[in-house]
């Protein structure tokens, strides 16, 4: 189940959101883990199963390494069982298939028989919830938050529909206090109800009306080079738009159930380094690579050389998290080498430094060359449509192209820079709020009172939402793109 469908929006929401008012509130932690099992199950009700397995051990590890007391010996021994063994299910289901095929291509001009091998079905969500898990486990062995002893409490942390299938990534000790205590009011529920559908518009309007562009410039054989740069454009504007809209709908939901998540995104596109860009995008992934990975390896501790080569292995690291294929080996290689470079060069991340286009096209350029490695198929596939961009050869938009995309497409994709160019410009504003690193999404106006800002952007959202409604029943499917990972 997808929030962009009409079961979600017409069946599963309204029964969840029914019941759970309807219940006190002493119940509603096991309203919403049902519920996000059953929003889980929907999609294959074997791997719920894994997903309850893997619950249950990490709040089994959590109770192991508190009896032994945070940082001593024996709660590290816990701590190495539990990542081991979360790390040892993340690698089957999501890398086996990559393994096996990459050693059968390798022996392939050996004469040796190729491996035989059973193609294993990726459970969708895995890489977060076994991040979360990993983040709780080590969060309780660092002593920076207390193991919790009620298991509906983490079940909940870890299954909350909201955010399961494709983040924001989570820590336990951000949310423990929701879970006992959160507020619920009208305020609230509008807030979270105008952010899903803004979410909903990003999703439906403009991610999904972009999609066939994409799709049919990376199914070229022979792309021109108007045909790649127009591609990965939009490219570069679908995947902000699909994975920034789910990230609103889940916040949105949050606020919904009284729950405040963190931000997750903050105009990455304004960037005017990589460097600021992984401050942007995918906030919570981003921090936890940070203080999960890259702080574990050494950090910025122990010489220049160990500090460039932590950074270097963090982002190869994280682009095999987002899948088991080289591109996505080289897209984390791509962006660890110019964060190094950065770096070395001593470019800042203070995100209020003064806009500059010099600064800004350089880093927009970055970012769309690696999303062509992050979007295609393989590694030749990449390599074409790189030699395709920059070979100028001036035929123009190929024929091929054009009679595979149309005027409202190309519309959407102009609609889509034109709010990116001016949400861009507004947060860069002296009065615009700040969102930091792991902040929690904060709440809007006063009490009771609504703003000529309030007013405006109902009016906008409100009629926007239905007409997005009525697309998605047309289309009838309109997956994330992010639940690939």
């Amino acid at each position: 189940m997808v929030f962009s469908s009409n079961i979600f929006l017409f069946a599963f929401l309204p029964l969840f959101l029914a019941i759970y008012f309807a219940c006190p509130n002493r119940y509603r932690n096991w309203v919403v883990l049902l519920g996000s099992y059953a929003f889980y199950a929907w999609w294959r009700v074997d791997f719920l199963f894994l997903f309850i397995a893997v619950t249950a051990w990490n709040y089994w590890i959590g109770l192991g390494i508190a009896r032994c007391g945070a940082k001593t010996e024996g709660a590290k021994r816990w701590l190495i069982l539990g990542v081991v063994v979360d790390l040892a299910v993340l690698a089957y289901f999501k890398y086996a298939n990559f393994g096996v095929d990459s050693f059968n291509a390798m022996i392939a001009g050996t004469g040796m028989e190729p491996f035989a091998w059973t193609a294993i079905i990726l459970p969708i969500g895995i890489s977060f919830y076994t991040f979360e898990s990993i983040s709780y486990i080590v969060d309780v062995y660092r002593g920076d938050t207390e193991p919790t002893r009620h298991p509906v409490d983490f079940a909940c942390f870890i299954a909350l529909f909201p955010h399961l299938i494709a983040g924001p990534v989570f820590r336990y000790k951000d949310l423990a206090d929701q879970f006992t205590n959160r507020t619920h009011s009208v305020d609230k529920f509008s807030e979270g109800a105008m952010r899903f559908m803004q979410g909903f518009i990003k999703k439906v309007f403009i991610a999904d009306s972009i999609a066939p562009m994409v799709s049919a410039g990376f199914a070229l054989q022979d792309p021109s080079t108007a045909d790649a740069w127009l591609t990965a454009l939009a490219y570069t504007a679908q995947l902000y738009f699909d994975f920034s809209g789910y990230s609103d709908m889940a916040i949105g939901l949050g606020l919904m159930m009284g729950f405040r998540f963190m931000e997750n995104f903050n105009q990455p596109y304004i960037s005017q380094s990589i460097t600021e860009f992984w401050r942007r995008w995918h906030i919570s992934l981003s921090s936890w690579l940070r203080d999960y990975l890259y702080v574990p390896l050494g950090g910025n501790r122990g010489g220049t050389f160990k500090t460039y080569r932590n950074l270097w292995l963090t982002m190869v690291l994280g682009g095999l998290w987002h899948g088991a294929n080289w591109t996505f080996v080289l897209w984390g290689v791509w962006h660890g080498t110019i964060l190094a470079i950065e770096r070395a060069l001593g470019i800042g991340t203070d995100l209020k430094t003064p806009w500059r286009v010099w600064r800004w096209a350089p880093t927009f350029l970055f970012v769309i060359l690696g999303w062509v490695m992050f979007r295609a198929e393989s590694v030749h596939e990449a390599g074409r449509f790189y030699a395709a961009m920059f070979s100028f050869d001036g035929r123009g938009v190929s024929d091929v192209y054009a009679a595979g995309i149309d005027s409202l497409q190309m519309y959407t994709l102009l609609l889509a820079y034109v709010v990116l160019a001016i949400a861009g410009w507004m947060s860069r504003r002296p009065s615009a709020p700040e969102h930091r690193q792991g902040e929690l999404v904060g709440g809007g106006s006063a009490l009771g009172v609504l703003t000529t800002r309030d007013v405006v952007l109902t009016a906008l959202v409100l009629p926007l939402f239905a007409l997005a409604v009525l697309k998605l029943s047309a289309q009838s499917y309109s997956p994330f793109l992010y639940f690939q990972f």
